[in-house]
């Protein structure tokens, strides 16, 4: 027997006489993509029909047949066993059709009191939520890589970069950890977007509810929702949990995005700072001596697809009357291209990051070229009552007669420092040590090796790492 015949006749029911064109078909089905809501919908489905059963709208005996057959036609899909039609258009009409094959009227049942408009929104709520605490995980999976690399570099110093020109030390760890800040806002977004998707919009109906006494709140608890939506006319409309999301994968991206082109920095001959494990990189097919980061270099690009993906969801609500329209069938395939470039990227960072192999010889060489502690000069004359808009200038001018020289701030002698000022004296060897440097910048935030050591226990406590013994 054809499903498309012997189940609900699509979503079209007998309102038409003939099928939609092909072409027209093709493109209003969408169970290429929302196949992805199958154990959402069968979720929220086994929640309705229970509901319908404790308010007398079914019988007991048709919940059960209903939810014994919803979850054998799910492990159905999932097997192979039975086919996804397109006829059908979309993940809800698919189980629906096969639920009443298989058990009948009781299937027919199912639908009393919802419409597909609030059935989606369910679906996508319960997506969304998912998703978003997938992502979390694999942030924090990311971070813990972050925070292992930093606990072994803690005493590894490197240039500190502004405009891409050498500035200032600090150490590696430091730097390490500036993504795990970026991380833990990314997570922070995550959180409070599945917060606003935690409102079951299920009894909404189409746009106005139902004249059925069906229990709201009975359905948002069983699917583990705080609460319900308030408008019905909003809630069969809403995307804004999806765009929210959605805003927050394109933000991680970006961020991640960062760190793809900070990678193909350090692992350049160029630089030479680190290597990447040969699992991330590939080869050319002429030249036989390259291992090419090309995985750092897709992070780089993966954001360029994210934020579309924002762009198209935006686009696609903006102007949108009250209340459903076809329009929001467009919102779904961003919102899983997000969250699966999302996802997929994330692994890739934390891989690549936990095969970081970093020369510290090479970040330590980087300091003592480029005058990275001429701002000690001018902080040291600070301390000895000297302006720092004065201090600031003299030291410019120290460094500009170094580099006339070709010598390193430390290898100037004191007579030459004095020259430029006479408060200047024999301590000023400590102030250019690249170590004394950076700790002395002993403040919350700051590179100094016991802000350093602070901060990665606070990260260890927040990620439930234990320290090594």
């Amino acid at each position: 027997m054809n499903t498309a015949m012997s189940g609900p006749k699509g979503a079209r029911g007998r309102r038409f006489e003939g099928a939609l064109d092909p072409v027209a078909a093709e493109m209003n089905a969408s169970i290429e993509f929302d196949r992805r809501l199958l154990p959402h919908d069968v979720a929220g489905s086994i929640a309705h029909a229970e509901m319908l059963a404790a308010k007398g709208l079914i019988t007991a005996d048709d919940a059960r047949a209903i939810t014994e057959g919803l979850r054998r036609v799910e492990a159905q899909l999932v097997a192979g066993e039975l086919p996804w039609e397109a006829a059908l258009e979309d993940v809800h009409m698919n189980v629906e059709a096969r639920l009443i094959d298989q058990i009948g009227d009781a299937g027919r049942r199912l639908h009393t009191g919802r419409s597909r408009n609030d059935q989606v929104a369910t679906d996508l709520k319960l997506y969304t939520r998912a998703s978003a605490l997938r992502l979390i995980e694999a942030i924090d999976d990311l971070r813990r890589a972050f925070l292992a690399k930093a606990r072994a570099h803690v005493d590894t110093l490197m240039p500190g970069y502004t405009h891409f020109q050498r500035a200032q030390p600090v150490r590696l760890a430091h730097h390490l950890l500036a993504y795990d800040a970026m991380l833990e806002r990314d997570r922070g977004r995550i959180h409070d977007a599945a917060k606003r998707a935690d409102v079951s919009p299920l009894g909404s109906g189409a746009l106005a509810g139902t004249t059925l006494p069906i229990d709201r709140e009975h359905v948002a608890a069983a699917l583990g929702f705080a609460g319900v939506t308030r408008n019905s006319l909003d809630a069969v409309g809403d995307r804004d949990f999806a765009i929210e999301l959605v805003a927050a994968c394109a933000l991680l991206q970006v961020h991640l995005s960062r760190l793809g082109e900070e990678l193909v920095l350090w692992v350049s001959q160029e630089l030479g700072f680190a290597r990447i494990g040969e699992a991330y990189c590939s080869g050319s097919s002429l030249m036989p001596q390259k291992m090419n980061p090309d995985l750092a270099e897709l992070l780089r690009a993966k954001s360029g697809r994210v934020v579309g993906d924002w762009v198209t969801l935006v686009t696609v609500v903006k102007g949108l009357p009250l209340a459903y329209n076809k329009d929001l069938q467009e919102t779904q395939e961003p919102l899983y291209d997000a969250v699966e470039t999302a996802l997929a990227s994330l692994a890739v960072a934390r891989g690549m990051v936990a095969s970081l192999e970093f020369d510290t010889a090479k970040l330590r060489a980087a300091i003592d070229s480029g005058y990275l502690l001429a701002t000690e000069l001018a902080d040291y004359l600070v301390t000895k009552g000297v302006p720092f808009r004065e201090a600031h200038d003299v030291a410019g001018a120290i460094v500009r007669g170094a580099s006339a020289k070709g010598v390193e701030l430390a290898a100037l002698p004191l007579a030459e420092l004095q020259a430029a000022h006479p408060r200047f004296e024999a301590d000023i060897s400590d102030w250019l040590d690249p170590a004394r440097a950076v700790d002395r910048r002993d403040l919350p935030g700051g590179p100094a090796r016991a802000r350093v050591l602070a901060e990665i226990d606070r990260i260890s406590r927040d990620l439930g790492v234990q320290p090594p013994a």
